[in-house]
């Protein structure tokens, strides 16, 4: 068994993305068969890109509040919702005034 607290976790950025961190917590490289576990901090107003791929995610709203934009416009998250992300849709997740942290879960690729 795994237990790591994301601090231990190394920091991932993004070129194409604004003020967004990615801490990677569970891996293939860890065992995990399936899925990688992600912690994203998005800093007030940062965003992640806005990009599509072959894979799903499953993300959940631990604090703040933004949106998630798609194809068909932008929804409102905030601490406590769930977001199911389709493979090949477009998405992008946007912080905002006090910033927002999720968890991502989406399979190994």
């Amino acid at each position: 068994m795994l237990v790591r607290n994301q601090s231990e976790a190394g920091t991932v950025t993004y070129d194409d993305a604004q003020g967004a961190e990615m801490r990677p917590v569970i891996t293939k490289d860890d065992g995990a068969p399936g899925f990688a576990m992600r912690v994203f901090t998005l800093q007030p107003e940062g965003h992640t890109p806005y990009h599509s791929h072959a894979w799903e995610h499953e993300v959940y709203i631990l604090d703040g509040t933004g949106v998630v934009r798609s194809a068909d416009g932008e929804r409102r998250v905030r601490a406590g919702d769930a977001v199911f992300v389709a493979p090949h849709e477009l998405h992008q997740f946007r912080a905002g005034a006090a910033g927002l942290r999720f968890i991502c879960c989406a399979p190994h690729h």
